[in-house]
């Protein structure tokens, strides 16, 4: 059952998975929210999880930077592992003042400037778009939780570090709150294999504020995506 980078047995991974990039905010999640804990993962200190959550079976595991990663765990997963939902809870970087530093943005959709879809010999380009029915349930648990949630498109890129510092601008013009690294990877995973994914989003910085988090809020003090994920498995 094992892959090239997950040593899981059959069944010991849920149908529902959730994946922070850092493999560190899986530990943290698994050590925080979930009951009956067990690793299945530990393959290039990428670390996976399993537990319940109000008696639900639950697991957690990183996803790591870029969509390279996240389209190498989230294909694995669905393809050979059977699950059926992955949510994403990640960091982002935001390109409106709406958006602020520790609110929520739900990508609904999710553009790009890599060449993921180009696989697909599709002659066009692939609008990547989030599960409705775990957007609509995490908006909705999102608002019941009274937090600051904005949905709409986000800009997954390949580059971290741009040459062109304006580049962002050219996105906000069209309306896109902010920037990840892998969400437009694992839509595509999921569209191409018939599962759900969703990504949710803390603003970790702002492209419009001065305000920067530290390397441990980012794992572990973001909690409030993490109890709507867990809300909605």
């Amino acid at each position: 059952m094992a892959t090239p980078h997950n040593n899981a047995k059959k069944n010991e991974i849920a149908k529902t998975v959730l994946m922070p990039g850092d493999p560190l905010r899986a530990k943290f999640i698994a050590e925080t929210f979930l009951k009956d804990v067990k690793q299945f993962n530990a393959v290039r200190n990428m670390f996976g999880y399993t537990g319940t959550y109000k008696g639900k079976k639950v697991s957690v595991m990183g996803s790591g930077m870029g969509m390279p990663s996240m389209g190498i765990y989230s294909y694995e997963l669905f393809k050979f592992y059977g699950v059926e939902k992955i949510i994403r809870i990640g960091t982002c970087g935001s390109y409106t003042k709406k958006a602020p530093v520790y609110s929520i943005i739900l990508a609904q959709g999710s553009c790009t400037n890599s060449n993921w879809s180009n696989q697909f010999n599709l002659g066009g380009t692939y609008s990547a778009l989030a599960d409705f029915e775990l957007l609509e349930a995490a908006y909705q648990e999102a608002k019941k939780q009274k937090l600051t949630v904005n949905v709409g498109n986000v800009f997954a890129s390949d580059v971290f570090y741009t040459v062109d510092k304006d580049e962002w601008k050219k996105w906000a013009k069209l309306g896109v709150l902010g920037v990840d690294m892998e969400s437009y990877a694992l839509y595509c995973n999921a569209a191409l294999l018939g599962k759900k994914a969703l990504t949710i989003l803390t603003v970790s910085d702002s492209f419009v504020d001065s305000i920067v988090t530290t390397p441990l809020e980012r794992e572990q003090k973001f909690t409030s995506m993490m109890k709507v994920a867990l809300e909605i498995i």
